[in-house]
């Protein structure tokens, strides 16, 4: 999949999922799964999902756009409710990530390794406006860094959500997050959780190993 370069965009105009801004931009449909049972940090959620449907949604189309300092992901999918908000301890907001290897050889199905961490762009539907900025190295110990570097913004209607979650390329930090530039390649991944199933943290839909993600290079200037 590539991520196309277009020109200087704000980030406030990129976060809004109808935007002329993803006009032509070639989408990619991405297939989920569950994650496995097996996979779920404690026992207690293991045995309290053994046997129970893991995954509701099956399938997100997914585009990309950089102007060489902000990265913006379109994600699009079916889901027939949209939930906004922790009602009871069975449904929860619904939700999405990007995620990407903070450095080479990180398993993106364990969440990361120790040593090997993953990045995580994050968007709920309770948390409009805005996205979690999250890191792992391994299952169960997924931390929040800040709520300022990721945005993201969602609309549902008829059934399907479109969001759009956007970050800097490169951020100043010591944590070991993604550091992406433009003309190179790096992994990424796709999590859907849909709160009307009762998903949230480890139960969620996914897409597995990494996919290919092309930086598209800026085009030269001419005279230089």
């Amino acid at each position: 999949m590539e991520a196309r370069y277009v020109p200087r965009f704000e980030i406030e105009d990129a976060l809004d999922p109808g935007a002329t801004l993803f006009d032509g931009v070639r989408a990619t449909d991405v297939d989920l799964i569950g994650t496995p049972v097996g996979l779920q940090p404690t026992a207690a959620i293991r045995v309290s999902w053994t046997g129970r449907e893991i995954g509701a949604t099956d399938r997100v189309r997914v585009a990309a756009v950089h102007d060489g300092q902000t990265l913006a992901f379109r994600l699009e999918w079916l889901d027939d409710s949209e939930n906004q908000a922790l009602l009871d301890t069975t449904a929860f907001p619904d939700a999405a990530a990007i995620l990407f290897p903070s450095v080479a050889g990180a398993p993106s199905v364990t969440m990361g390794a120790p040593g090997l961490a993953v990045t995580a762009w994050y968007w709920r539907a309770d948390e409009p406006g805005r996205g979690r900025h999250v890191v792992a190295e391994g299952l169960g110990t997924s931390r929040t860094l800040d709520v300022e570097l990721v945005r993201g913004r969602g609309v549902w209607k008829e059934g399907r959500w479109q969001i759009v979650i956007a970050r800097a390329l490169r951020v100043a930090t010591d944590e070991p997050v993604a550091q992406l530039t433009a003309g190179e390649t790096t992994g990424f991944g796709v999590a859907v959780w849909d709160g009307q199933h009762g998903e949230r943290a480890g139960i969620k839909a996914f897409s597995g190993d990494w996919r290919e993600l092309r930086l598209a290079a800026a085009p030269a200037v001419m005279g230089r």
